[in-house]
């Protein structure tokens, strides 16, 4: 997966969940590794639950007006 399609794709999942009134979701840093773990499951495994499980709980953060991403 190339850092284009992982923009891209992020992206349209944030266009997705503004059409639909929810926040626009920054996937935190610390995050990453969850992040790819739950991609590669969802390319290798065709197992969508854990990505969706992730974005969810990113969601309803920002929903809350919690900030996810820590700013240095």
């Amino acid at each position: 997966m190339g850092i284009d399609f992982l923009i891209d794709s992020r992206f349209i999942m944030n266009v997705m969940l503004a059409s639909g009134g929810y926040p626009w979701t920054v996937i935190p840093v610390e995050e990453r590794e969850r992040y790819m773990n739950a991609l590669e499951a969802v390319s290798v495994e065709q197992n969508i639950q854990s990505f969706a499980e992730f974005v969810r709980c990113l969601v309803q953060e920002g929903m809350k007006g919690t900030p996810v991403a820590k700013v240095e």
